[in-house]
């Protein structure tokens, strides 16, 4: 009998943790508007106050009508959209919770080639002779050399040095 009675503290104590776990997951997903992120939607990226001026640049940008953050900024195709979406996901929530991320904001070289490929498929009938002269991709010419404010006007490098 008092085995039993072990292992019902035991469950019990392991139910409070999943339970405690599920609990605070279940209120940081409503609390961040979890949901939203599984949209295209470029006010998503808004939830952060920090993509405040990002999105207000974009809004007077040259792609404002053809791009949202997704088409430039995740993988084109399904399952590495989602992935990328959800890495990004987990290590800005980190980031902007434990304030450890570089101001002003910039994009991980991962996040950069996505960018750059972006680029390149949208506009592979312009950047065609481009491509074929730069060689390797050690030599290949970056859209962002030259139009890093193409996205988001009148804003800080894109990416880090």
């Amino acid at each position: 009998m008092r085995r039993i009675r072990n292992v019902s503290l035991a469950g019990l104590a392991a139910a409070a943790v999943v339970g405690s776990f599920v609990g605070a997951g279940g209120f940081t997903f409503h609390y961040g508007e979890g949901w939203s992120y599984f949209c295209k939607s470029p006010e998503t990226c808004v939830n952060c106050h920090i993509m405040q001026p990002h999105y207000d640049t974009w809004l007077k940008g040259s792609h404002h009508a053809t791009a949202t953050c997704v088409d430039c900024h995740l993988p084109a195709h399904f399952p590495n959209n989602y992935i990328s979406k959800a890495d990004n996901g987990f290590f800005h929530s980190w980031a902007f919770t434990f304030q450890d991320f570089h101001e002003p904001i910039q994009i991980k070289p991962r996040n950069r080639r996505i960018l750059e490929n972006n680029c390149v498929r949208c506009h592979q009938r312009l950047v065609a002779q481009m491509q074929a002269y730069s060689g390797t991709d050690d030599d290949r010419i970056s859209c962002l050399h030259c139009h890093a404010d193409v996205g988001h006007t009148s804003r800080p490098r894109l990416y880090a040095h």
